[in-house]
């Protein structure tokens, strides 16, 4: 039997960097940039675990749902 995982919503909802960064900051996005090139693609522990659960790299928005 499967276990589910929650969402990894730090890096989604409440992280100051990726949240400025995927809405256009320019300095943030250099911060972002300089955070994957130190943690590696996945970046830091919950961009990987954002990376694992949604298969997007923290650095990239998420598909809008269209009903």
């Amino acid at each position: 039997m499967a276990t589910r995982t929650r969402a990894p919503v730090f890096c989604e909802r409440y992280c100051p960097i990726c949240r400025a960064a995927r809405a256009g900051s320019p300095l943030f996005q250099k911060i972002q940039r300089l955070e994957l090139k130190i943690f590696g693609e996945r970046g830091c522990p919950f961009g990987r675990a954002r990376t694992a659960y949604y298969g997007i790299p923290p650095h990239q928005t998420l598909p809008r749902k269209s009903d």
